[in-house]
């Protein structure tokens, strides 16, 4: 099990679907300083667009000290020097990916509703684990739902757990309490009105728990 910063609880922010890459960096600076941990997430653009992409997210992360994690591509976050990477079950092996990224890595796994896949991530390498879709969600088509108390089993597991999935500062209160330690959001603050109004809210839902 790879150790944590101390700091692994509050905003897990994911990148919109964004394809101007000034403008993805300007509405990622306007709330990082409410972030705990950013990831680079990018379905529809080329390989030479996201490498530019992710290489100008690391720079932005590592002057504010937020660690960048990439979605679901181990060898981009090698090239950009990402604090590290995160899998869903069709992305790739955990163990491989911290072969190849090290021991200081953070390596995430997507968990869905399945406390026995996060119970063999842990054991493969994983940082942490992340459970949803906890409410409905636009930003991905979902067919599972998790439940708080699965928060509270993967306790024993001793590693940060994330909480995605629908998520708002209204209704986080029970995910956090029952052991979010991270709440992972998109829409949620990148198509709120006011940004950094929204990811001060969900810094304070933690607050609140």
């Amino acid at each position: 099990m790879t150790p944590l910063p101390p700091t692994a609880r509050g905003l897990y922010l994911i990148t919109p679907e964004e394809p101007d890459t000034t403008r993805l960096l300007a509405r990622v600076a306007a709330v990082l300083p409410q972030t705990t941990w950013l990831q680079y997430r990018q379905k529809g653009a080329d390989g030479a667009r996201r490498h530019a992409q992710a290489a100008a997210l690391q720079a932005l992360c590592a002057q504010a000290g937020v660690p960048l994690i990439v979605n679901d591509d181990v060898a981009l976050a090698a090239a950009i020097g990402a604090a590290g990477v995160h899998l869903g079950e069709e992305d790739g092996d955990i163990a491989a990916a911290r072969a190849q990224l090290g021991a200081q890595a953070i390596i995430g796994a997507s968990c869905y509703d399945a406390h026995a896949r996060a119970e063999r991530a842990v054991a493969a390498g994983a940082s942490y684990v992340a459970f949803g879709a906890f409410f409905p969600t636009t930003s991905k088509v979902t067919t599972r739902r998790a439940k708080p108390a699965l928060l509270a089993e993967a306790a024993a597991l001793g590693v940060p757990r994330v909480a995605i999935g629908g998520i708002t500062p209204d209704n986080m209160g029970p995910l956090v309490a029952a052991g979010a330690d991270l709440v992972a959001v998109i829409g949620g603050v990148f198509e709120a009105a006011d940004p950094v109004a929204a990811a001060q809210a969900y810094r304070s839902g933690f607050d609140r728990a």
